[in-house]
């Protein structure tokens, strides 16, 4: 099972988004700001990451930064979310190591398609 790990600072929006991850047949690692999706990254090893951009402590494109830096052999794609998307702001998220880009309220079929491009997997929506 293809497992992803969900890092946002929002018990609600986690909740909702590994619902449907869920249901899509994705397994769920969740982690609630960046220092923990670093930590998450070694110990589960996920196919994909959503990163939220904007959380306390450690932000998304940080812990992108770290994440890559950590293991530069195994490259796991990374979607950066946010609700805050500013000019500029999927350019940064490219810099910091995101493959692709998605502004909240999350579009899952959208999603779904990115994901599926991402890891290689045909678009489940």
């Amino acid at each position: 099972m293809t497992t992803i790990l969900l890092v946002d600072d929002n018990d609600d929006i986690r909740e909702m988004i590994t619902r449907h991850l869920e249901r899509h047949g994705y397994a769920v690692v969740s982690a609630s700001n960046g220092s923990e999706a670093v930590l998450a990254v070694a110990q589960s090893a996920p196919s994909l990451i959503l990163m939220d951009v904007n959380m306390p402590e450690l932000d998304g494109l940080e812990a992108t930064m770290q994440i890559r830096a950590a293991d530069t052999d195994n490259r796991i794609p990374v979607i950066a979310l946010t609700a805050y998307s500013l000019p500029g702001d999927e350019a940064r998220a490219a810099a910091a190591g995101c493959d692709a880009f998605h502004a909240k309220p999350v579009d899952f079929e959208l999603l779904f398609d990115q994901i599926g491009s991402l890891i290689g997997e045909p678009s489940r929506s």
